[in-house]
């Protein structure tokens, strides 16, 4: 199916990868789908300008926990090479696991209250499960830019330091119609204005 971009500004404020004169700050962007309802856990993604030195990391801890039978986040951005805790919160045990091509691992039994990690140094999705509890699903979204962002429950994006301009943005979402899940597409970002993106979900 299709993927539709919209934006509320006037066609004529876009200009590729153009930039506007007020400096870095906090952007917005909303993603909605097909039906106009929004979607939590889309990931937005803005390649680095030319020339940028910023450091690729984020504010959050990297940290995917075991809560409830529940991956928790069930979506959680981490730089390349990063390294991700797995904290069990659950009183039963759980064995994770990925057949993902950016990450092949399994992390053997462990219980409450006890912790494993996993390095993880390709960019790319890696789909999580549990050998355990089969309806256990989490993602882990690797990234080589420090402009991303996870949408919360209003479909809300926030991504820092991204200055006013047109930029090729990548959105994913698992439920995303199209190869890996994703789809890149031109975007113009305006300060006080949510960018408004429509995906076509399955």
């Amino acid at each position: 199916m299709d993927l539709r971009f919209v934006s509320r500004l006037p066609l004529g404020l876009a200009c590729l990868l153009g930039v506007s004169a007020t400096g870095p700050q906090q952007s917005m962007v909303q993603v909605f789908d097909q039906r106009g309802l929004p979607v939590e856990g889309a990931v937005i993604e803005v390649p680095p300008p030319s020339g940028s030195t910023r450091a690729v990391a984020f504010p959050w801890r990297y940290a995917m926990a075991q809560r409830n039978q529940t991956f928790v986040p069930g979506t959680l951005i981490v730089p390349q090479g990063a390294s991700v805790a797995f904290p069990n919160l659950d009183i039963v045990r759980h064995s994770i696991y990925s057949f993902s091509k950016p990450a092949r691992f399994q992390i053997d039994l462990y219980g409450r209250d006890q912790t494993r990690s996993q390095r993880f140094p390709i960019t790319g999705t890696v789909a999580l499960g549990c050998n355990i509890h089969d309806k256990m699903r989490g993602y882990i979204r690797v990234v080589a830019t420090p402009y991303a962002a996870a949408t919360d429950l209003n479909g809300r994006g926030q991504i820092d330091g991204l200055a006013p301009g047109t930029y090729r943005i990548t959105v994913w979402h698992p439920r995303l119609r199209s190869s890996a899940n994703e789809a890149v597409q031109t975007l113009t970002i305006a300060p006080g204005t949510p960018a408004r993106v429509t995906i076509e979900l399955r």
